[in-house]
């Protein structure tokens, strides 16, 4: 750029390899001290960067924001209907509506994001991830207007967007790559004669695809077709663009990845690599750096793969590499995904690094503030990925309220990325994760011990989420072991996913416990408000006069009933029987923060829980995991169920209706069909009105 164009870009920035360690060696790198200074850098486009508009939403807009205003810029927010008064909003030093809840209507629409940095005079726009971050189109139009895109070039974009392109150029750059189908015939026969030249099993891709979207094992022939539609569907949908690739499928593989970074002066370095293996439908749900089980050799050549691989296709910002490993620690590559990704902190916890604030940098046209020689790994990381979504219903995603949400507290060596708070909705317009939880420790054991511990501390109520699935997996002896690959979770799969047993008895007498001292809370509250401390109804004691006071409960155990008789005790103690067992209780509640928290003993063993009744449900969370205890409801204020009232499937999910096949288990007519393709339908609302045929009622009587 000529001199008398050039126009210094000011960020409060870290001053170059002035790094300083705090004392305690027990904190994590990324507890370093920036020496700040304010510093001038010419970029490429002539603008300043005073002001980032961030075109995403929820725990990744969140995340983008902190590093900005950390680094003095101002933000831009956008925000469809349904995110009006979600936590990145209310961030934001500004936020805009950009249209209706659906994503291709508001967080897809190029020319809409385009217009509100125009409008609010923002000089560049962080695409997050997801979304239009790895559209080449948008980085193009950016580039078109003026905007600096911080991320890649558009022609980075487009080589590693197309995976069958991709392929191509990483074996001309010397990084090992899986023999597949990459070509232009998308017909479905052309597809399934290479899917059968190849040999199956085979994996069919969306050749934008990212994040798990449009992908699909296929083990048989018998099974080709209805896969490929089911993969160009969702590729549709979240890329708008159903082109397919097949490749054969490497059985029990790693999933084990490379973050890269590129400048805008031809220099490329690599982060070290994560693990990120576990995963259920092709989708990460623990992922973990530095990975483990790898030697140092192997850890370096995947480094310098990955950083031939950027510089390839002359990468400039934050990028990864995706490499399938086999059981012999043999490394292909599979893609490269040109964006930040969602793990992205584990590999800030290990080099003490905030890749943002690199992004920034980079894009505002500095070099690359480290060498490679100056990037060190120290310590163990987790992250561990919590959604709203029901593990023993296959995971199906889920949406609603999150009536209770409390979490871990956030130290220098945990984090807690999230994009909402407690009584926010979690939309089924968009992807299910509540928060990313992250750990960090001096090893991977210790980094282990901490994340199950934090697991326990995160507590939510309000719909189904995957905490307690998550608490198993990370205490399977073969993941404590590092003995991890694709296939972990269906493997271990009757492990991972235990059938629901009987409530301890123990557990039952706690809930009883925390309903009857609830109870008296409420009458005493009522006391102070009546002024009449001897009103009958300001009395939950149960003090008699020369008796003792037995009261008959009735809780609900999954769909069992369990009676316990509860006798009040003068001492303040309770004598509880359930079945033939008798049990001594004693305990009160007490308050930290907003919390309520029941301390009980329970035959001379002391416990402590968090407390929790939300309507008909008594949910207790401890150091063992978390209960959830009913309160039958009495059948003359129970409606009638739905599905009996309709006679017909439920909606396993709240969701729209596009595809959705239904197996009947009996003969029958299905009488009226209540959603059209398109239709939203709520979590267990009926389907279909279904009449089973005569014989059928016969014989079900």
């Amino acid at each position: 750029m000529a001199a008398a164009s050039a126009v210094s870009v000011l960020l409060v920035a870290a001053e170059r390899n002035r790094w300083h360690r705090l004392p305690s060696l027990l904190l994590p790198p990324r507890t370093w001290v920036w020496r700040q200074r304010t510093m001038k850098y010419t970029t490429t486009t002539g603008r300043n960067i005073t002001k980032v508009l961030i075109a995403n939403r929820g725990e990744i807009a969140c995340r983008v924001m902190r590093t900005a205003k950390k680094l003095g810029v101002q933000t831009v927010a956008v925000y469809s209907e349904a995110d009006r008064n979600s936590m990145h909003v209310d961030m934001a030093d500004e936020a805009y509506s950009i249209g209706p809840a659906p994503s291709q209507q508001s967080y897809l629409s190029m020319e809409k994001i385009i217009q509100v940095a125009k409008t609010s005079a923002a000089q560049a726009i962080h695409p997050g991830y997801g979304f239009l971050s790895e559209n080449m189109e948008f980085a193009e139009l950016c580039k078109q207007e003026g905007i600096i895109f911080i991320g890649p070039p558009p022609s980075a974009i487009r080589d590693m967007g197309i995976k069958s392109t991709s392929k191509s150029i990483m074996a001309a750059a010397g990084v090992p790559v899986v023999e597949g189908y990459h070509g232009e015939d998308q017909s479905d026969q052309c597809l399934k004669e290479h899917a059968r030249r190849i040999g199956y099993p085979v994996m069919i891709k969306a050749v934008r695809g990212g994040g798990g979207k449009g992908m699909r094992i296929v083990r048989s022939e018998q099974e080709f077709q209805e896969q490929l539609e089911s993969a160009r569907r969702e590729a549709k949908k979240s890329f708008n663009d159903d082109a397919m690739l097949i490749e054969k499928f490497v059985d029990t593989p790693r999933h084990v990845e490379v973050q890269v970074f590129g400048d805008h002066h031809g220099n490329a370095v690599y982060l070290f690599e994560r693990d990120c293996s576990v995963q259920r439908r092709h989708q990460k749900i623990i992922e973990e750096a530095p990975a483990p089980g790898i030697k140092s050799e192997v850890r370096k050549k995947l480094g310098e793969a990955a950083v031939r691989a950027a510089k390839a296709v002359n990468y400039v910002g934050a990028g990864t590499v995706e490499f399938i490993m086999d059981s012999k620690h043999n490394f292909y590559f599979m893609e490269m995904n040109t964006r930040l990704q969602v793990e992205h902190p584990v590999t800030e916890m290990i080099t003490g690094t905030d890749l943002v604030e690199w992004q920034l940098r980079i894009a505002a046209g500095e070099k690359i503030p480290l060498s490679q020689e100056e990037i060190t790994l120290q310590g163990h990381a987790f992250e561990a990925r919590i959604y709203a979504e029901d593990p023993s219903n296959n995971f199906m995603p889920g949406a609603g309220p999150l009536v209770h949400l409390s979490t871990p507290r956030a130290d220098p060596s945990t984090r807690i990325e999230t994009g909402v708070r407690q009584g926010d909705e979690v939309s089924v317009h968009y992807d299910p994760m509540i928060a990313k939880l992250v750990v960090w420790a001096g090893d991977r054991q210790a980094a282990l011990t901490k994340l199950r511990y934090s697991l326990r501390q995160y507590n939510i109520v309000g719909l189904h989420t995957n905490i307690d699935f998550l608490l198993n997996l990370s205490g399977h002896p073969e993941f404590e072991a590092g003995n991890v690959h694709t296939d972990f979770i269906p493997q271990h799969h009757k492990q991972l996913l235990l059938s629901r047993k009987a409530a301890a008895k123990e557990s039952l007498c706690q809930a009883a416990l925390g309903l009857i001292l609830k109870e008296k809370a409420m009458t005493d509250a009522f006391s102070l408000q009546a002024h009449d401390q001897f009103s009958p109804f300001s009395s939950s004691s149960g003090r008699r006069l020369n008796i003792s006071y037995t009261r008959n409960m009735t809780l609900k155990d999954g769909k069992n009933n369990v009676a316990i008789a509860v006798m009040y005790n003068h001492d303040g103690s309770y004598s509880m029987q359930i079945e033939d067992k008798t049990f001594q209780v004693l305990g009160n509640l007490y308050s930290e923060g907003e919390c309520t928290y029941l301390k009980c003993s329970v035959n001379g063993v002391a416990s402590k829980a968090k407390l929790i009744i939300l309507e008909n449900t008594i949910y207790l969370f401890s150091k063992e995991g978390s209960i959830e205890i009913g309160i039958p409801v009495p059948k003359y204020l129970s409606s009638v169920s739905s599905q009996e009232t309709q006679g017909g499937p439920l909606a396993p999910m709240t969701g729209t209706i596009e595809k959705h096949t239904i197996k009947s288990p009996k003969d029958g007519t299905v009488k009226k069909v209540f959603y059209r393709e398109g239709a939203q339908a709520n979590r267990h609302t009926p389907l279909v009105e279904f009449e089973e045929e005569e014989s059928d009622k016969r014989e079900s009587e």
